[in-house]
């Protein structure tokens, strides 16, 4: 064999072996990202959500429980009254505070059997306030306090009566001790016709206000309006979410008394984050806020399953407060370690019902002084 064959030869084979390593290195890719794919292909999911739920959201240990289930969620912050006005074409599922916005998103929605809302946790009203400030509300009959002096139930009829009266912190024996408690006794609430919780607010003054009852139409509104204007005008300026209000009482500024979801409350605890003289009153007529989950594809409603059913999502919820629907053990285990401040079993607390979505929309336009919309 000559040199320029056998160099040919050898080129040849050469040639054939790379051509073999360069085939096992594209099937070694290959292989390992389909596994990479097979591992963290996830489906989008877009949402819309009150801003109380942000944190769970963007919670590490949820984003990687959700991961694992096959959803990544993309969510934007709305008040929860507010997000009938967005364009929801595109979104995957809306999911405000309480049924009543829930029930107007259904309504509103093209495939109403598919928006069948979903419930997977909720949470009490409450009130927060300083130590001093609530020990002046139980020495005059406004509230009640456990022994510990950092829980206890607000007796709404006699704070209700309070404000008719136009009752200010100085009439009050023993708030002359302390100089930060002086105006007008009022609770900083949210705005009512665009946020949830202000709007459960009024509702839940209006039930106590009108002798037990719902309201159900323009003369049961008329009924509680005077009273509503006043809980709501004092106040000046509201926020439109109840992250603000909680955060400033937090940080010692603001009012001594402040409406939140209980849910801001367990989360700090259960974090063990200081929260100073810190005072849980849990009002002694409240509603709950059912955190509804109104799904608007297939992949907002496996979101809304997910929430409510799977037991580290439940897990993880309760690490924010929230109290998952149905028996939760999960949530008694947590508030345990923190029976001094929470109220696990809602214990002298009654439930007012919800008026429907249209009349508690009116309650709140009145209380702003926006006219008679019924």
């Amino acid at each position: 064999m000559g040199f320029r064959e056998h160099s040919a030869r050898v080129r040849r084979i050469l040639g054939i072996v790379l051509a073999v390593l360069l085939l096992g290195g594209v099937a070694v890719v290959l292989v390992a990202g389909g596994e990479q794919d097979k591992g963290t292909a996830t489906k989008t999911v877009r949402g819309v959500i009150g801003s109380e739920k942000s944190e769970f959201f963007t919670d590490p240990d949820v984003v990687k429980a959700l991961d694992a289930r096959g959803l990544t969620v993309a969510t934007e912050t709305s008040g929860s009254w507010d997000m009938e006005q967005l364009p929801l074409k595109g979104y995957d599922f809306a999911f405000p505070s309480s049924k009543g916005p829930a029930d107007e998103l259904r309504a509103a929605a093209a495939d109403k059997a598919l928006a069948a809302p979903l419930r997977p946790f909720y949470s009490p009203l409450v009130v927060v306030a300083h130590s001093d400030a609530a020990r002046v509300l139980a020495g005059n009959g406004l509230a009640t306090l456990n022994a510990r002096g950092t829980s206890g139930i607000l007796r709404m009829d006699a704070y209700l009566a309070a404000v008719r009266a136009d009752r200010t912190w100085q009439q009050l024996k023993g708030a002359d001790r302390h100089a930060e408690l002086s105006g007008t006794l009022f609770i900083t609430s949210t705005d009512p016709v665009a946020s949830n919780s202000g709007a459960l607010y009024l509702a839940a003054a209006s039930y106590v206000a009108d002798g037990g009852r719902v309201a159900d139409g323009k003369e049961a509104v008329g009924r509680t309006a005077p009273l509503l204007r006043k809980l709501t005008q004092v106040q000046g300026a509201q926020q439109t979410n109840s992250d603000a209000p909680f955060r400033d009482f937090v940080s010692g500024v603001g009012n001594p008394l402040v409406l939140v979801y209980e849910s801001q409350v367990s989360s700090q605890l259960i974090a063990d984050r200081p929260m100073g003289d810190l005072v849980v009153l849990y009002p002694d007529t409240t509603v709950n806020s059912d955190h509804t989950l109104v799904p608007l594809t297939e992949g907002g409603r496996e979101l809304g399953r997910l929430l409510a059913e799977d037991p580290e999502l439940r897990r993880l919820a309760v690490r924010h407060g929230f109290r998952p629907q149905g028996a939760s053990p999960e949530f008694a285990e947590a508030a345990g370690k923190h029976g001094q401040y929470l109220n696990q079993t809602l214990t002298g607390v009654r439930q007012a019902p919800v008026p429907t979505g249209a009349v508690l929309r009116d309650m709140a336009r009145r209380a702003r002084d926006q006219g008679d919309t019924a």
